[in-house]
């Protein structure tokens, strides 16, 4: 009776403890960052952008962009046609048959968009490896961040504790409710996960040379 007893405490314990975790956690990473959430008229008025990062998400077989990732390419091309930065696009091409780079590359040159602009990041598995990526491969030092709003705050996050001056663009949510609703809850989670990361700053896995975004993207098509 009194191991059982001790087992639902430490149950509760954990749970509390799990509960308060999660919501500093998410509390801190939203309010420290909504402020760099901004309209795309003001991007205007700031300086010395390296590139504007265009978070990738998932492609459909066919090798077109979901509606979420057509939505983030979308701004990052009216971000691009506003202030003319480099456009780094980063996503998931850890295996042969799935490329989202790609995909991205060539939706944003339907766009006009000179392919000597464009980079890309075929390691940016996720959120922390594309911004740790772009600091350490790519030497930016000062980034504008094209994703959802549910998103952004954790790559604004992971930008700041990487020492990146960033600023967010929300791009077009999907109309699709239950999916967002979705998103939202795993968000939570992550923003759990990249709160240690950010603390941490773990080496990411995928790594290589460094990259200039002075010359020409050609260099990174692959």
């Amino acid at each position: 009776m009194k191991c059982k007893k001790k087992i639902l405490l430490t149950i509760m314990w954990i749970f509390i403890v799990g509960f308060f975790y999660t919501l500093i956690a998410n509390i801190y990473i939203i309010e420290s960052t909504k402020s760099q959430i901004i309209d795309i008229e003001k991007l205007e008025n700031i300086d010395n952008i390296d590139a504007i990062l265009v978070l990738g998400c998932k492609v459909h077989e066919d090798f077109t962009p979901s509606l979420m990732l057509s939505n983030r390419l979308d701004k990052g091309i009216e971000v691009y046609n506003l202030i003319h930065s480099k456009l780094l696009l980063s996503g998931d091409n850890a295996s042969k048959g799935y490329n989202e780079v790609n995909v991205m590359k060539n939706y944003v040159l339907a766009s006009n968009i000179p392919s000597k602009d464009i980079f890309l990041d075929h390691a940016g598995i996720n959120t922390y490896d594309s911004i740790y990526r772009a600091k350490n491969i790519f030497g930016v030092k000062k980034i504008v961040i094209i994703t959802q709003k549910y998103h952004l705050n954790r790559a604004l996050y992971l930008a700041n504790q990487l020492g990146i001056e960033a600023v967010g663009i929300e791009a077009n949510d999907i109309p699709q409710r239950l999916i967002m609703f979705k998103n939202n809850i795993r968000e939570i989670l992550s923003r759990d996960k990249n709160f240690i990361k950010g603390i941490i700053k773990p080496q990411s896995k995928y790594l290589g040379d460094k990259i200039s975004l002075a010359g020409d993207g050609v260099v990174t098509e692959g």
